[in-house]
């Protein structure tokens, strides 16, 4: 099935093939998401890469990079993946894989030698995907809180 598969830069124009296929994969609506994020990769293309694996005019998966430079101190560009999904009729055919290796020329065109991500604990199917695409666990910890507000 990925033989026949074309990946091609996204345009605003997948927005809903996007969602629709993220809906599928996470459960939910995540639109304002991908709405900001199409929008932010208009304005500054340099530090943004979306890519989709497209079949007959058919959007079969994405996945979405964010460019950083100098984040927690770096010293070298590095980039988040920040999403990557395939429609369920078309996972374990590669798409992800092939969205991946299409992605990191682009990447290291960028100055980036280093590709981040992240995912849910239980997000079991996503974490044995970037596992076996070579993601390994990084040697720090994320850590967080919420914000509280200010008493003055």
């Amino acid at each position: 099935m990925n033989a026949a598969c074309r990946i091609r830069q996204l345009h605003a124009r997948d927005l809903d093939d996007v969602v629709a296929i993220d809906r599928a994969a996470s459960g939910g609506s995540r639109r304002g998401f991908y709405e900001k994020r199409l929008a932010a990769m208009r304005r500054d293309p340099h530090a943004f890469v979306a890519l989709g694996a497209d079949r007959d005019g058919a959007l079969l998966g994405f996945a979405f990079a964010q460019i950083l430079d100098g984040e927690f101190g770096g010293k070298h560009p590095v980039a988040m993946l920040d999403a990557i999904a395939v429609v369920p009729t078309a996972r374990h055919a590669g798409i992800g894989r092939r969205l991946l290796a299409e992605l990191e020329p682009i990447l290291r065109s960028r100055g980036v030698h280093e590709l981040r991500s992240q995912a849910g604990w239980s997000e079991r199917e996503l974490l044995r995907f970037l596992a076996d695409s070579d993601f390994a666990l990084a040697p720090r910890l994320v850590l967080e809180r919420p914000t509280r507000p200010v008493l003055f």
